[in-house]
């Protein structure tokens, strides 16, 4: 199973991008799927949660500009983000709880991709 992120980029504050995360693979299910991130020489954090029935949670920082959806049909998590702040910089992470069988539940990692907002 992997996990493909895209989506990112260079971009000015107060615009929008939108970030895909693409599960492939022997994939039975999909739990949670959630979106990281992490910023130079900060740790990473948690800045979305969307689970298998469709509820969000949202970290303080993003409440109200960020969005995560899913498309399970696809097996695609998505992170539209909004008003983007320089404070949004950072490596956006996709993660998820995949079911291989009926049983069995592993964690995934995206390989990441680079969100830079300039001011």
């Amino acid at each position: 199973v992997q996990l493909q992120a895209s989506g990112g980029g260079l971009v000015q504050a107060g615009v929008s991008l939108r970030l895909s995360c693409a599960a492939s693979g022997s994939i039975f299910s999909i739990n949670t799927m959630n979106w990281h991130r992490q910023a130079p020489g900060k740790q990473r954090e948690l800045v979305a949660v969307i689970s298998s029935g469709g509820i969000t949670n949202y970290a303080d920082a993003v409440k109200g500009r960020f969005t995560i959806s899913r498309d399970n049909a696809k097996n695609t998590v998505y992170l539209q983000m909004n008003s983007l702040k320089p404070e949004d910089t950072a490596v956006y992470y996709c993660h998820a709880g995949i079911f291989i069988d009926l049983t069995t539940v592993r964690v995934y990692w995206g390989q990441g991709t680079q969100v830079t907002v300039s001011s």
